[in-house]
């Protein structure tokens, strides 16, 4: 299998088909991790003409049964219910059948037709060009490689608020290189947090800011700059996995920040690698669904506090390892040591579940690769 798309859903998606993905039958697979609905899985498997897979709680109880025996419920727990982050179930097919490529579509997004979602998504990962992009603040804002209806300054989803991380100056260069990772931008509705969107007067979940374009193809975030990973157009290489959990959300009243901080630690632990990670084209149009956006804020606020800490903990570990595995497993137990470093009982908490499903993770990567 050369290509594998992943994708959470619990609703019926728009129509797919690999003559608009310019790949043939044997080429690809999306394995879509939902529910188990039957009426909207019949509905999706005549509107989506690829090969599809399901996993909803049966088949995924079912896989962690075979290949773990009696202790399998263990294992299944590092995927969460009813939450985006359920991807991290399609990571491990992915890893354990090794495509040549895995990428994850949000169900609300469509391919544009100006752009060619699997070859751009290739030529960003496996072409040297590119622009090297660096900041002295630590983070770059994706935001700014994306033309919008608006002058105005926006960021994304999972951008720190501190002024010191929103101090863009930015140093360019002229280079280009293989990347682990890409993450495309979107045409429509961008990735913006609860808070930007009700401060551009959106409460259905969308507000009037779209993006029309890209500035640049391929940016090359450098070492020692991070960006919100957004896992709505993504793809990237099986190599990374074992470092890519998606965290466990929708706990503690906490969601929405599984992708971002998989995300930062991904590109902490890439960084040491000395591999690269890039974001730019392939655009999607992103059909956002109506929402509540004061639900939306509330489980996100919690999250946006340990946002300020995390990364900087994370940007602070010192990493060993020459792979992905070792290098995630010296994180987690770096993590686990700076856990008082969050001062409300309750992020302590949350985060001392995020290092133990971590750990199980790992385990659950070791019993299959």
């Amino acid at each position: 299998m050369e290509i594998q798309i992943i994708m959470a859903s619990i609703n019926e998606m728009s129509s797919l088909t690999c003559s608009e993905l310019n790949l043939k039958n044997d080429d690809l697979e999306v394995i879509i991790v939902d529910e188990g609905d039957e009426n909207i899985r019949n509905k999706n498997s005549h509107k989506l003409h690829v090969p599809l897979r399901y996993y909803g709680p049966k088949e995924r109880e079912e896989w962690f049964k075979q290949r773990f025996g009696f202790p399998y419920k263990k294992y299944l727990s590092v995927i969460p219910q009813r939450a985006h982050a359920e991807t991290s179930f399609g990571f491990l097919v992915a890893y354990e059948e090794n495509p040549g490529m895995v990428i994850e579509l949000d169900d609300d997004v469509i391919p544009a037709k100006h752009y060619d979602l699997v070859r751009s998504h290739k030529e960003n990962l496996f072409n040297a060009g590119g622009n090297f992009v660096s900041s002295p603040c630590k983070w770059y804002n994706t935001m700014e490689n994306l033309q919008l209806n608006i002058n105005n300054k926006v960021f994304p989803r999972g951008h720190p608020y501190h002024p010191d991380a929103r101090n863009q100056k930015l140093s360019w260069a002229s280079e280009g290189t293989l990347c682990v990772l890409n993450m495309g931008l979107w045409l429509g509705q961008p990735d913006l947090d609860a808070l930007t969107i009700l401060y551009w007067s959106g409460l259905d979940g969308r507000c009037h800011i779209e993006g029309k374009d890209i500035k640049r193809d391929k940016v090359v975030v450098d070492k020692g700059t991070y960006f919100a990973v957004c896992s709505m157009n993504t793809a990237f290489v099986p190599k990374i996995i074992p470092a890519f959990y998606q965290l466990y959300m929708n706990l503690l009243g906490i969601d929405r920040f599984d992708d971002i901080w998989s995300g930062i630690i991904l590109k902490r632990i890439a960084d040491h690698l000395g591999d690269k990670v890039c974001l730019g084209k392939p655009l999607v149009y992103h059909d956002k669904r109506k929402r509540d956006t004061f639900e939306d804020l509330e489980k996100e606020l919690e999250g946006m506090i340990i946002n300020e800490m995390l990364w900087k903990i994370i940007d602070s570990l010192e990493l060993q390892g020459k792979n992905y595995y070792d290098a995630y497993s010296l994180l987690i137990d770096g993590l686990k040591k700076d856990l008082d470093k969050f001062k409300h009982h309750n992020h302590r908490k949350f985060m001392d579940v995020q290092v133990r499903k971590m750990n199980l993770w790992l385990e659950a990567i070791d019993k299959i690769r």
